[in-house]
């Protein structure tokens, strides 16, 4: 018996071997569409301004002893994360050494530096920085000089002042009075400038001394 059809309909004839099956089709891309411009970039935050070192009262028998021997000529005794510091008028800085390691075991000099502020009128914090071994202590004297001021040598209460002072003239140009041997110990003698000073470039070379001493004319 033949196959019925579906009343009302026919049988959908096959495709030919030549026809494609339809594919759908894609969405035309928009020609006209227009790149998303980037997002401007975020400014930057405004610089944080300098911390400022937050000490507080050093008190202890040895503060209460230098207060006592040394008067108005001992400033400040404060402490700073454990570090003990005094401030000195410059004349005090020397017999305040002395008071430290004949009479508190503070006999080992550890340092002496100094700290540049161009725009202040005593420009330098000179810096001495003590230790006692029996103790196990560290602690700073600070005092504050004019620029061409001469503070007095520490020679005579530690013979390693020596060393450490000549650096400190190298690098600052703070010259010490009565210092048996008061020259450069780092750069070469006849350098111009003192590098460690904030009014002389990183980059800066003393070209007179490059040219003559390493025959180029320049050592950038």
């Amino acid at each position: 018996m033949a196959d019925e059809q579906e009343p009302g309909g026919s049988e959908a004839p096959p495709p030919g071997k030549g026809e494609a099956a339809e594919q759908p089709k894609k969405p035309a891309a928009d020609a006209a569409a227009k790149p998303v411009p980037p997002k401007p970039a975020a400014a930057p935050p405004p610089p944080k301004p300098p911390a400022t070192m937050a000490a507080t009262p050093w008190v202890s028998d040895l503060a209460r002893e230098l207060k006592e021997r040394f008067g108005d000529r001992l400033g400040e005794a404060s402490t700073y994360l454990g570090q003990n510091f005094v401030v000195v008028k410059p004349e005090a800085a020397i017999p305040v050494l002395e008071y430290l390691k004949l009479d508190a075991d503070f006999d080992y000099l550890v340092d002496i530096t100094a700290v540049d502020w161009p725009k202040r009128s005593e420009r330098f914090d000179l810096v001495y920085i003590v230790y006692s071994f029996s103790r196990n202590e560290r602690m700073r004297i600070k005092t504050f000089i004019a620029d061409g001021f001469q503070p007095a040598t520490a020679v005579g209460v530690h013979l390693t002042a020596n060393w450490l002072e000549r650096e400190v003239f190298d690098m600052f140009g703070i010259e010490f009075a009565g210092h048996p041997d008061m020259r450069r110990i780092l750069m070469p003698e006849e350098w111009q400038g003192y590098p460690l000073r904030k009014d002389y470039s990183i980059i800066q070379q003393d070209q007179a001394w490059v040219r003559e001493n390493l025959n180029i004319e320049s050592g950038q």
